[in-house]
């Protein structure tokens, strides 16, 4: 199937040299962020909140990450779908749910968090025939769900106690300002102009419209979000109850979100690093202990390696296929 050629953004020149070397710098750099913070942990706390948390880990928690990991993962991929068709780019839906456990995998053994996403992206594009949609109903199914994840996240957190509650008014405002400040952005785009500024803006503008807001998709594309990020509030608490923290549901349910949160930040390694640092400020600043924030996060990291074992699967039937005699992919 052909497109028009306005439908698309218009291709980047190649980046000089120099460009290249700073990118390749920065991707560098973010893992040795979640590194340095785990060595400040490391030298405050020592290695037995880590420890500890590989070591309580029981059957009970690994099965229940693992269906936990079926419902986020299945959600995920139904986001996906919803996002992909919008856009006119074709996914099954098995192969949404295989590439999607594929990613989780990825992203919780690579530097970054957010690698496993990259690859998912180039490769469905490929696939499909169409590399820049392809790589854009990832891009918009993510952001879709980091929308639905801080709308829950302030009203959990204007809800229940937590370190951060007398600030939410002005996270809220902030918000307010920048959700303002895009639909105003959108409303000022040209409707005619040939500027690679203008063609990219319309393009984004149709895609939120057929991808994210049209009537077939929206409701979809915000329950599967809210889904996905309940399923790892409850994998966090299941790692808390796990790592001892027998404190009430409402306490805790704030400190875990924190800590989740953090792990939108692409500075860790394996998904390893700020949630941790952020876990034990949380359970420190709420009357827990620091070294029960940092065994919580251990525990969530583990639990979360071993729900996207699947991944790790998908990988190796792959490359098996690719490797089969008269495979012509």
């Amino acid at each position: 199937m052909s497109h028009v050629a306005v439908a698309g953004p218009v291709p980047a020149p190649a980046r000089p040299r120099w460009a290249r070397r700073v990118w390749a710098r920065r991707a560098w750099a973010r893992p040795v962020v979640g590194l340095a913070v785990l060595a400040a942990l490391v030298a405050a706390l020592g290695a037995g909140p880590f420890l500890a948390g590989l070591r309580l880990i029981d059957a009970p928690a690994l099965a229940a990450a693992l269906a936990i990991g079926l419902v986020t993962t299945v959600s995920c991929a139904w986001r996906w779908w919803l996002v992909a068709g919008g856009l006119g780019v074709r996914l099954p839906m098995l192969a949404a749910v295989a590439h999607c456990y594929r990613a989780v995998f990825l992203n919780s053994t690579l530097p970054g968090g957010m690698l496993g996403d990259v690859h998912r992206a180039v490769r469905h594009g490929r696939d499909a025939g169409d590399l820049a949609r392809g790589v854009r109903a990832v891009v918009w199914e993510r952001a879709a769900g980091q929308v639905v994840q801080v709308v829950i996240a302030v009203a959990v957190l204007a809800a229940f106690p937590s370190p951060v509650r007398r600030h939410l008014p002005v996270l809220v405002a902030v918000l307010a300002v920048a959700a303002l400040a895009l639909v105003l952005a959108a409303r000022a785009v040209p409707r005619a102009g040939t500027s690679r500024w203008a063609r990219a803006a319309r393009t984004a503008i149709a895609d939120v419209r057929c991808g994210l807001l049209a009537r077939r998709t929206w409701a979809g594309v915000v329950t599967a979000s809210a889904l996905v990020f309940v399923g790892q509030l409850a994998t966090f608490v299941v790692a808390a109850r796990t790592a001892g923290a027998d404190a009430p549901l409402s306490r805790l349910l704030p400190l875990t979100l924190l800590a989740l949160l953090a792990m939108a930040l692409p500075l860790n390694v394996g998904g390893f690093g700020p949630r941790e640092g952020v876990a034990a400020w949380a359970f420190a600043s709420a009357g827990l202990t620091a070294a029960q924030g940092v065994t919580t996060g251990t525990v969530y990291g583990a639990l979360i390696l071993v729900a996207s074992l699947p991944g790790a699967a998908v990988l190796l039937v792959r490359r098996g296929a690719r490797r089969a005699p008269g495979d012509c992919r």
